[in-house]
């Protein structure tokens, strides 16, 4: 009675596997359309079938008993005898080409399993097409997943025309047409519907009932009130199954299908965010449970589709959609678990930060930043589980300062500072290590963000408090981070003092992070002095220690700052080569932050031999990243005036229209198109698409585009809105197949030269 929304993909994968498979099994949570999507795959392979497609409910029948006598009713079979209905049934199909859709399977899954093997043994010509929250588990059976419907990223939407794209935002519009007439998506209320589609993780059913309260709310009042989705969500149509009515109804149906323990685990498991590895779930959730069994519950909740398995390259995750763990929430909460349950996640993840902290100089290092990258929704639950519990807050601040590394290695300075920053108001002033090292995280991270008097300020008390608490280690970070601070503060005499004495003492302690930390600082702070004898000598020694342990994070810090320096001393060749090495470990470590300082330099180094239009490419490139990660990229004083001047010299070099528009491109690459044009490197050849599939507009945009006009400059250019533009580009890119501005620009080239579309263009190229 409705219409049929997305699943393209899906439909085509059922049809194929049918065609390769006899029993093919839908499974997913429910309300994510399993049944909706079974009928449409039945509807378009009816001609395939001579004797009919027949479809089965299942979800009302509550005797396993009976199952076979229901199959038989929906084929009509009608005897009188006392042969058993199973023999009917296999009677009936031996000789037949016919497909069954057994809808609705999970609550009588073995007799359905029983039945579906032995109809399907004596009958050759019989495909089945079953639907369920859990496999039937039998020879011969190949699962397809039914996903969730693609949302958009509400923080980056994308336009009007590229909504199309994400099914679950035209399910709602469609359904919210019925129960307003006249609904669209403006540019009001885009936002709004979009976040409703995000917060319902693309499940078509609570979709579905969110669109029907606008019989009586408007949007944003839905989304509003979605903190309560059980409650808010009670509307279904009364054709519907007793079971997806309403939200709850649907997921307790799924609930009362699980075991004791897997109704347990589904509640302890609740307490992860955004997902949760297999020893974090033994550490946390195990309760009497010992760890071969808790892998045993989590396999049957992924059977059962309550839990997701997510791969990330050779590591497995598991992650609750938001409707399933806020249901555990409560479950929690109501027999009085949830504390305690939130404690022992906030030890365990503590103890991971801090693993990873004293790994950081080490092989395990890249390993540790893609946890912690997947990890980030725990700690920030473990936070502030810390900062909403008194006396918990100097835990958050031993965690704040373990994560500083990574918040740093991934550009994350204002989302590290708020943290440390809240951390250090909730605990009070009372002089501890975790304190003392705490108040240096954030007084670097502040002079990074060009905030030099919080910077003095925190280092400054981070002092007298390692006073306080004492120990030479603790005496030589304040000292670190001090030095540090002095750099972006300009006192150059100042920082060498502080950062000299750090290293002395530090090569007392052996804590090689602590002691390439100062060191850095030292090679910084005497290049800049242009001790560049020193300099040199506290970069050999970074390099052995971290080139020793397999580390790279601190490595390219080093190789950028060296390179920076060699450039200035006038060797435009060996800066070039130790600043390409630095930029490649920063593209292996993602970090942005480096990545900027590395590109920047990389430019002044073109200008110094130059090749301005590539220096103010990678100028561009350079603003684009910083400002993406919200990184101020000059700050220190020293250096502001030899970037003014090294932009100056190639503005004038180029003439101020022609610089302009060399930055533009630069901006418009994106981070790795940027690293990859810097590094000289080209993505792999494959055959241009010919222009004609683009309209001409579009061709037009792909020309500018290849010009290296940004999405503005386009609109400015064709007389049409930004958005417009904008949504142009995206239809380029999609139909082409590409997922940057630098791929077009060289299939643009491709048409008259012939080079590889995925090449990145180089200075004056495009």
């Amino acid at each position: 009675m409705t219409s049929f929304v997305g699943r393209e993909s899906e439909v085509a994968a059922g049809r194929r596997l049918l065609s390769e498979s006899r029993l093919v099994t839908l499974t997913g949570i429910g309300g994510v359309g399993k049944t909706r999507l079974a009928l449409r795959i039945a509807q378009e392979s009816r001609r395939v079938f001579d004797d009919g497609v027949w479809l089965i409910e299942l979800g009302e029948l509550g005797d396993p008993v009976l199952l076979a006598d229901s199959v038989a009713a929906v084929l009509g079979l009608r005897e009188v005898s006392s042969r058993p209905p199973l023999d009917l049934l296999v009677d009936y199909c031996a000789g037949r080409n016919l497909m069954l859709v057994l809808d609705n399977c999970e609550h009588l899954v073995e007799a359905v399993a029983e039945l579906t093997e032995a109809l399907l043994r004596a009958s050759p010509g019989l495909r089945i097409l079953a639907t369920s929250r859990e496999q039937l588990a039998i020879s011969g059976e190949v699962a397809l997943r039914v996903p969730p419907l693609a949302v958009p990223d509400p923080d980056r939407l994308p336009t009007q025309d590229g909504m199309s794209r994400y099914p679950a935002m035209t399910l709602f519009v469609e359904r919210a047409g019925a129960a307003l007439p006249g609904f669209g998506l403006t540019d009001e209320n885009t936002l709004v519907v979009a976040r409703i589609c995000h917060r319902l993780d693309g499940l078509p059913l609570p979709i579905e009932l969110a669109a029907a309260r606008l019989r009586a709310m408007s949007a944003q009042q839905i989304l509003q009130r979605l903190t309560d989705r059980y409650r808010l969500l009670t509307i279904g149509h009364r054709g519907a199954p007793p079971r997806q009515q309403t939200l709850r109804m649907c997921v307790d149906w799924s609930h009362e299908l699980c075991t004791d323990q897997e109704r347990e685990l589904w509640a302890r498991l609740s307490v992860f965010a955004g997902g949760f590895e297999l020893d974090a779930a033994e550490g946390v959730c195990a309760g009497d449970l010992e760890p071969e069994d808790v892998l045993d519950v989590v396999a049957a909740l992924v059977d059962k589709s309550i839990l997701i398995r997510e791969d990330h390259g050779d590591v497995v995750r598991y992650r609750l959609l938001e409707t399933l763990r806020d249901y555990g929430l409560e479950k929690l909460e109501g027999n009085g678990d949830l504390d305690a349950l939130r404690r022992r996640h906030r030890d365990w993840y503590e103890l991971l930060v801090l693993r990873a902290e004293a790994q950081w100089i080490g092989p395990r290092q890249m390993q540790w930043i893609r946890r912690l990258d997947r990890e980030q929704a725990n700690v920030r639950d473990a936070l502030d589980y810390c900062l909403s519990r008194p006396g918990e807050a100097e835990s958050a601040l031993r965690i704040a300062e373990a994560m500083y590394l990574f918040w740093l290695a991934r550009g994350l300075l204002g989302e590290g500072r708020r943290w440390l920053d809240r951390a250090l108001a909730a605990q009070g002033g009372q002089p501890t290590a975790a304190r003392v090292a705490a108040l240096c995280a954030g007084g670097v991270l502040a002079v990074m963000q060009g905030d030099v008097a919080t910077g003095i300020a925190l280092t400054g008390e981070a002092r007298a408090a390692a006073a306080a608490v004492g120990g030479e280690e603790r005496t030589a970070l304040a000292r670190s981070a001090s030095g540090h601070v002095a750099i972006f503060a300009g006192d150059l005499p100042l920082a060498v003092r502080d950062l000299e004495e750090a290293v002395r003492a530090l090569g007392v302690t052996g804590n090689p992070l602590r002691r390439v930390a100062a060191l850095l600082g030292l090679a910084l702070a005497s290049g800049l002095r242009g001790d560049s004898q020193r300099a040199l000598a506290c970069h050999e020694e970074i390099l052995a220690i971290t080139e020793a342990r397999g580390e790279s994070v601190y490595r390219a810090y080093s190789l950028c700052a060296l390179g920076l320096a060699v450039g200035q001393q006038g060797d435009p060749v060996r800066a070039t080569a130790l600043l390409e090495e630095g930029l490649r470990l920063t593209r292996l470590v993602d970090d942005p932050l480096t990545c900027a300082s590395c590109l920047e330099a990389l430019a002044w180094v073109a200008a110094e031999r130059h090749d301005c239009e590539r220096a103010a490419i990678l100028m561009g490139a350079a603003d684009s990243v910083g400002e993406e990660s919200g990184i101020k990229l000059v700050i220190i004083p020293s250096l502001v005036g030899y970037q003014k001047r090294r932009r100056k010299q190639a503005r004038a070099v180029l003439g101020s229209g022609a610089f302009d528009a060399a930055m533009a491109r630069g901006r418009d690459l994106g981070l790795a198109d940027a690293v990859a044009f810097a590094l000289d490197e080209y993505a792999p050849s494959q055959a241009p698409l010919p222009p004609s599939v683009l309209t001409k507009r579009e061709r037009q945009v792909a020309d500018l585009v290849a010009q290296g006009l940004t999405n503005r400059a386009i609109a400015e250019q064709l007389g049409i809105a930004h958005r417009t533009a904008q949504g142009h580009v995206e239809h380029v890119l999609a139909k082409l197949g590409f997922t940057t501005r630098a791929q077009i620009a060289a299939w643009v080239a491709a048409g008259a030269t012939g080079p590889d579309p995925g090449r990145s263009p180089g200075a004056g190229e495009g």
